[in-house]
């Protein structure tokens, strides 16, 4: 391998396997495979890796008796201390930005917070939205015990729509969109209520979705997650100014929905 200067301009790309030496009994292996967290791009200052849904970032006081944690996870996967520049609720799948020093995580910081990083996430709701693409400028209070409410934006396309023969009310059939979203500012579960005020529910979201409807995804589908996730992560390294843009590919839950509406996320994209 180069000199340092060389180390430093390159972001290696992986699926991180837990390393285990041979002497480990097999189950032990099998254990710790199961525990890995996808990594996408990284190298001694940063990794973007690809966090599952139903797993929360870290302990907080939604935890509600939780003891399984991302961040547990990737400090014994890094073996080393991690800082998570963002976060990312418990049902959603996705890029999510950590550091492994107190410089990089304040550069990462500053420029989350001067919002020159861009998320576009993958969400399927219901409904077919009109227009097709839009910015919904719809303040947003901080959550449980956070009243006040602050300005909140999140651009969204519609990349593919389609229906199923699932009757509801006076309706013969079901209407369904894949959109692409890209919030500009970081309200708490942002995207989620956006799409909630534009009466366009997200599917498969028990605190903010349509209920009936997540039932049809559940019944028909075999779908139980919730459907957003953090499809593209771009921002500027801080260590070497290269631009960073990571992908994460859709877990089976979500590729079988792409699959029963024939939408192609290559074609949409």
């Amino acid at each position: 391998m180069g000199g340092r200067g060389e180390r430093l301009g390159l972001l290696y790309r992986c699926v991180a396997a837990a390393k285990v030496s041979a002497t480990e009994a097999p189950d032990q292996a099998a254990k710790e495979n199961d525990l890995a967290i996808p990594v996408i791009v990284g190298d001694e200052f940063l990794a973007v890796v690809d966090k599952p849904a139903r797993l929360m970032a870290h302990d907080s006081a939604l935890a509600r008796g939780e003891n399984d944690f991302l961040a547990d996870r990737l400090r014994a996967q890094f073996g080393r201390p991690i800082h998570l520049i963002h976060r990312l609720d418990r049902a959603t799948s996705g890029c999510l930005l950590v550091a492994f020093d107190r410089d990089t995580a304040k550069a990462l910081g500053e420029q989350f917070m001067t919002r020159s990083v861009t998320k576009t996430y993958l969400a399927v709701c219901r409904g077919w939205p009109e227009p097709a693409e839009d910015l919904i400028d719809h303040p947003l209070d901080g959550g449980p015990g956070k009243p006040e409410k602050k300005p909140a934006q999140t651009a969204y396309r519609v990349l593919a729509t389609g229906a199923m023969p699932w009757a509801y009310g006076e309706h013969a059939e079901s209407r369904f969109s894949l959109v692409e979203c890209t919030p500009h500012t970081g309200r708490f579960r942002q995207i989620r209520r956006h799409l909630k005020h534009r009466h366009h529910h997200l599917m498969g979201d028990t605190s903010h979705g349509d209920g009936a409807r997540n039932r049809m995804f559940r019944m028909h589908l075999g779908v139980h997650r919730m459907l957003l996730h953090a499809w593209r992560l771009s921002f500027t390294h801080p260590t070497t100014g290269a631009a960073v843009c990571a992908t994460a590919a859709l877990d089976r839950e979500f590729e079988k929905t792409l699959e029963a509406f024939g939408w192609s996320l290559d074609a949409s994209a």
